[in-house]
């Protein structure tokens, strides 16, 4: 007998480009919730996802990999996808199983063929999406350039909910609880730009919001931002290193 109820499932499958990241992004959530005690390595063949003999010779994903955790009050199961070109097709048929999709950008590689088929197919299917760039920590790159060219390619929709801080090495949350300096564009003004994208599709919140203005709690933004979500007017960018996991 499950200790969740079907309320509290979220089905999320992680889609983009191989190489970007996917499987070993599943072993640090997997790791941070206490599902494994350590992040496997692709690079060894001890992912949990690429179990299959010829994913660990060739160390990438062939096939579907199902696993799930436990994360405040709600139940995840992650659905990890194969990235190569020859393998979209399976990739797109578990887009029917999920209602997110989240799309893997390598920060080295920028937005590539594969990132722009997936992000079309979520939102032809009106998936919820968020974009992951991962990698965020490597030597040269130009994250705020990237941050432009994913709004300008997918929409202003799109919206940093943290920022890279620090040369990438840590990331600043701009919404939720916003503070801290981050290595581009400011907590304050990202933080702002997100609020004023969430308050839109709540009218009691903007109620709230026209009274005390951005000082909004947490509790009062969370129902909203998963409305804003589900509803397509917000697309996350969420920046992660190999550091932040």
């Amino acid at each position: 007998m499950s200790d969740y109820n079907a309320e509290d499932v979220r089905n999320i499958a992680l889609v983009g480009p191989a190489g970007s990241g996917k499987t070993t992004l599943v072993e640090a959530l997997l790791a941070a919730t206490g599902v494994i005690p350590a992040p496997g390595s692709v690079a060894r063949g001890t992912t949990v996802c690429d179990y299959d003999p010829m994913e660990k010779e060739y160390r990438h994903s062939l096939d579907i990999g199902i696993t799930s955790f436990n994360a405040h009050g709600k139940h995840v199961n992650l659905l990890d996808t194969p990235g190569f070109p020859d393998f979209i097709g399976r990739s797109v048929s578990v887009l029917t199983a999920v209602e997110t999709a989240a799309v893997v950008i390598n920060a080295q590689a920028g937005i590539e063929r594969m990132t722009q088929r997936m992000m079309k197919v979520a939102e032809d299917r009106q998936l919820c999406r968020i974009i992951i760039v991962n990698k965020i920590d490597a030597e040269g790159l130009d994250l705020e350039g990237l941050t432009s060219q994913i709004r300008d390619t997918f929409g202003p929709e799109c919206l940093p909910i943290n920022l890279p801080a620090n040369g990438g090495k840590k990331v600043v949350d701009c919404f939720f609880l916003p503070g801290g300096t981050a290595d581009f564009s400011s907590v304050e003004e990202a933080h702002g730009r997100i609020i004023d994208q969430v308050v839109e599709v709540d009218e009691a919140l903007m109620e709230i919001y026209l009274e005390q203005g951005e000082d909004l709690q947490p509790e009062q933004l969370h129902d909203p931002f998963e409305k804003a979500l589900r509803e397509g007017h917000l697309i996350p960018i969420c920046y992660i290193s190999a550091e932040t996991g």
